[in-house]
């Protein structure tokens, strides 16, 4: 049976209208995609020291499809560019940044920040997270036409 999709307050998506857009400016310079081990399944492109395996409990970014650093991070600052960003905070970083890649099966990727640090590792949400993907693709498409 599938996990609970819940309403976690710290999973909503800043509303367009409140987007401070000099502040994605701000996080585009000082945040970092750097990935995780534990979400990766051939964690070599992202030449981690020291090198790790991923947790067999982690779900794996390249559960759809196989994603290179490069495409990550391309990903990451899409995520930024279109104001895709939690209205949690931790500190000056929001908690999380979401992307939404359509080249293949319309996957929905979520970055959540390293604590304490500027750096986000990402991971795809899967089908026991319907409710916030959902959410996420409309909220995507609907920015995505207006850009």
């Amino acid at each position: 049976m599938p996990k609970r999709d819940g309403n976690n307050p710290k999973r909503r998506i800043e509303p367009v209208q409140r987007v401070d857009w000099d502040h994605m400016a701000w996080l585009k310079q000082n945040a970092r995609y750097a990935g995780s081990a534990h979400h990766k399944g051939t964690p070599a492109d992202y030449r981690f020291n020291p090198p790790t395996s991923p947790r067999p409990s982690k779900s794996l970014c390249e559960a759809a499809s196989s994603v290179l650093l490069a495409e990550a991070q391309e990903l990451f600052l899409k995520g930024i560019d279109l104001g895709m960003v939690s209205t949690y905070r931790e500190g000056d970083y929001p908690k999380y940044i979401w992307a939404v890649d359509e080249d293949e099966d319309t996957t929905v990727y979520e970055a959540v920040i390293s604590k304490g640090s500027n750096t986000y590792h990402g991971y795809a949400l899967g089908v026991d997270n319907r409710l916030i993907r959902s959410r996420v693709i409309n909220e995507w498409n609907s920015r995505c036409q207006t850009s």
